[in-house]
């Protein structure tokens, strides 16, 4: 009986620790981003700062310091089993170009401690963006 609940106690604890970094204010940044078309294949690499920070309601990327896309969160599927290292999230939101609403795909996945993020915006697949951040950080 001991050995069961403290089965539960460890699974409810660490349930609650992965939520509530789903729930925090996220930056990640990287200096080289790859795009790639529908089947993954390299389009072209490119040497710049991207910082791309993600809350509760947005996510912000800027480039070379220049702010680039803002979206509007209208979805977040968050399952984490380490924090930053193993798990991944999916962010469905909405980015404003020329105009109009864009729909847009934001999936930061972690695999053997491996963070690697994934934007591309729904209405034009074949021009994704890689990224692997340098650092993926709570922010404070």
């Amino acid at each position: 009986m001991k050995k069961i609940l403290l089965t539960i106690t460890l699974l409810a604890a660490l349930s609650v620790a992965c939520f509530a970094q789903c729930d925090k204010t996220v930056v990640l940044t990287s200096s080289k981003t790859n795009h790639i078309d529908a089947a993954g294949t390299l389009l072209r690499s490119e040497d710049e700062a991207v910082s791309i920070e993600i809350n509760k309601t947005e996510v912000n990327v800027l480039v070379n310091g220049d702010p680039k896309i803002k979206a509007i969160i209208k979805s977040n599927t968050c399952n984490w089993k380490v924090p930053f290292k193993d798990g991944k999230t999916v962010i469905h939101g909405v980015a404003q170009r020329d105009g109009k609403d864009m729909p847009v795909t934001l999936t930061i996945e972690g695999k053997d401690g491996k963070v690697t993020l994934l934007f591309q915006m729904d209405e034009a697949l074949d021009d994704r963006v890689r990224i692997t951040p340098d650092k993926f950080a709570e922010k404070a």
